[in-house]
């Protein structure tokens, strides 16, 4: 059976640290990865008896690969603090690990998400898939801001079962972090996008509500759905309002 190193890269996680710790006790190794944390997040992890180690963030992509380093074994699941590995995953994941020879060096995992305590069934968020079972040595995230996905040298695979995502831990939060998610999508932009037009800022919002709240049939999550449709339009145009002034030198 191949041995795995579970990674759960973390700050400020108290509330999500012990269950997340948990849903991976299956794992050989633990490692919590943490961005120097002011709240309870550590001591919370170290009651488990886990490795925590601790760097100062600078993009999430770099924070994973260093982790991914610092791994004992060949084969690294990656869980985020507010994600789950239901028994099911837990289960097809270690029949996997028992079978000696791999054709495969990544697979991807389907996400069920949770927003505002509501189960979402659309809005596109129905093909939402991740990497986070591969091999060590043949995987890397590339360089970007925010939505970062591991490269591969090999071939990939795809779980039948899911993992659990909880995306919502309150209004606060999630704008906190809409904000700042989507500066760093504004920075990812900057070679790609030279110069912003009412397109960037007008039409580009308006085909994105429509993706997610008719094409990905949104409107079926009732007012959930219309909150993400219509957020995810907004993040666009907050994105390229956020690129223009950046090119246009505001700090």
């Amino acid at each position: 059976m191949h041995l795995v190193t579970a990674i759960i890269p973390c700050k400020n996680e108290e509330a999500n640290i012990a269950e997340a710790i948990q849903s991976v006790s299956w794992a050989d190794e633990i490692l919590v990865v943490d961005s120097y944390s002011t709240d309870r997040t550590v001591a919370i992890a170290r009651q488990f008896g886990v490795k925590v180690l601790q760097r100062p963030f600078d993009t999430h992509a770099r924070q994973k690969n260093w982790a991914i380093d610092q791994a004992t074994h060949n084969w690294i699941f990656l869980l985020d603090a507010d994600e789950r590995v239901p028994l099911a995953l837990t289960i097809e994941i270690k029949n996997l690990l028992q079978t000696q020879d791999h054709t495969k060096v990544a697979y991807w995992i389907g996400r069920q998400n949770y927003f505002m305590g509501q189960e979402v069934r659309y809005c596109g968020w129905q093909y939402d898939k991740v990497i986070r079972l591969f091999r060590r040595d043949q995987c890397r995230y590339p360089e970007v801001q925010v939505h970062e996905e591991i490269s591969t040298t090999g071939a990939t695979g795809r779980l039948k079962n899911k993992l659990i995502h909880y995306t919502y831990r309150g209004l606060q939060p999630y704008l906190e972090k809409w904000d700042y998610y989507t500066w760093l999508s504004a920075k990812d932009r900057r070679q790609k996008t030279t110069r912003v037009t009412l397109y960037h800022l007008a039409v580009k919002p308006i085909i994105r509500f429509f993706r997610h709240y008719i094409w990905f049939r949104g409107f079926l999550d009732g007012k959930v759905g219309f909150i993400i449709s219509y957020m995810a339009a907004v993040s666009v145009f907050m994105r390229y309002l956020k690129l223009w002034r950046l090119q246009e030198g505001e700090k």
